[in-house]
């Protein structure tokens, strides 16, 4: 074959194929949730599920009316979702206050990985809702018990992301940093620091997530306020339709939380995968 005959095929390499087009995600997200909803209102209009115990979807329309319009136990449900959102809140910014700059250091630092990691390892396997009956012990029923396993669930999980963010700067950087004659607290500020903060934002996501989950364990025990506690009480009045709707609100504002950091992740790391 000439070359010039080789040249014109490679030039339409493409000629008579039928480009395939390509849905945006969204539509694929959209088809995906609307396909699960229709199997859910043909099962339970077709009799397949006793409706006691999957509620259908007009039947919880009609409850989370009323749930906004009358609250439940006294309060409305905004109140159930800010008190959760107040201790989630509340305990997640003390485990980062305290998670990172520990997270850091044993990082950065062999001494503190020596002495920490140890300890941590030991600590980390356990879940956090095993601490649940301590908690009640030590600080009683109250919101400072909650606070407390909620800012240690936090703080369990930024620790190991800060740590792996700051042990994860290459060696070739810090003797470039030391060649330059930039001291040890420079180097940390300068080049520990900044290449740790998408370590950072992963352990938010995480800290956060699981912050979350916690709250509605430990609302389970001696709360009267709360998604957590509007869950178990509608649970023991066999109340289903309110337990799906506490649920769904559970994952809505777990949802809207994560949009939250990785709108914030966008701002800060705007560097990221360019």
């Amino acid at each position: 074959m000439s070359s010039t005959a080789a040249t014109s095929i490679a030039a339409v390499p493409f000629a008579g194929r039928r480009v395939r087009r390509q849905w945006p995600a969204w539509v694929i997200s959209t088809a995906g949730v609307a396909g699960l909803f229709a199997v859910w209102a043909l099962a339970t209009a077709g009799d397949w599920i006793d409706p006691v115990y999957l509620p259908s979807p007009w039947s919880l329309g009609t409850e989370l009316v009323t749930l906004f319009r009358d609250g439940y136990k006294g309060a409305s449900v905004w109140q159930h979702i800010g008190i959760s959102l107040f201790r989630t809140l509340t305990g997640f910014a003390i485990g980062v206050a305290l998670g990172v700059p520990v997270g850091l250091a044993t990082g950065y630092s062999r001494t503190g990985q020596a002495l920490v990691s140890p300890l941590m390892a030991f600590i980390r396997p356990i879940p956090p809702i095993a601490f649940i009956p301590m908690a009640v012990l030590y600080f009683g029923l109250g919101e400072l018990g909650k606070v407390v396993l909620i800012a240690f669930t936090a703080f369990n999980y930024m620790q190991i992301n800060a740590r792996a963010g700051a042990a994860s700067v290459p060696l070739t950087h810090h003797r470039a940093a030391r060649s330059l004659g930039l001291t040890r607290f420079q180097v940390f500020t300068r080049i520990v620091l900044p290449s740790s903060v998408p370590h950072l934002f992963t352990g938010f996501k995480v800290a956060m997530a699981l912050s979350w989950a916690v709250v509605v364990a430990a609302e389970l025990v001696g709360a009267q306020r709360g998604l957590g506690f509007m869950i178990s009480d509608a649970a023991q009045l066999f109340r289903i339709p309110v337990v799906f709707i506490g649920i769904a609100l559970i994952g809505v504002t777990g949802l809207l939380l994560n949009a939250l950091i990785d709108l914030l992740e966008r701002r800060v790391v705007h560097w990221r995968n360019r």
